[in-house]
């Protein structure tokens, strides 16, 4: 269920989000969005590096040593 207010912007660029909607987040951060005439914002929780180390699945073919091989495999795992 989508809810809506309207808010006034202040002189410094500055809008208040409801208490009631950031009453689940874990952050203050928040990733602010535009495309064409909407902005969107959504809190961004930090992930820990470690959390990622088990979830990246590369060949045994990367060269970690090799920091230009490394960055070639991590965006052709990218594409896809």
């Amino acid at each position: 269920m989508a809810e809506a207010v309207i808010k006034e912007i202040d002189s410094q660029g500055r809008i208040s989000i409801p208490s009631k909607w950031r009453s689940g987040w874990k952050t203050k951060k928040v990733l602010l969005r535009k495309r064409e005439n909407i902005i969107e914002i959504a809190p961004i929780e930090q992930t820990p590096p470690s959390d990622l180390f088990d979830s990246i699945t590369v060949s045994n073919k990367v060269d970690f040593t090799n920091s230009h091989s490394l960055k070639r495999t991590l965006m052709e795992m990218r594409e896809h």
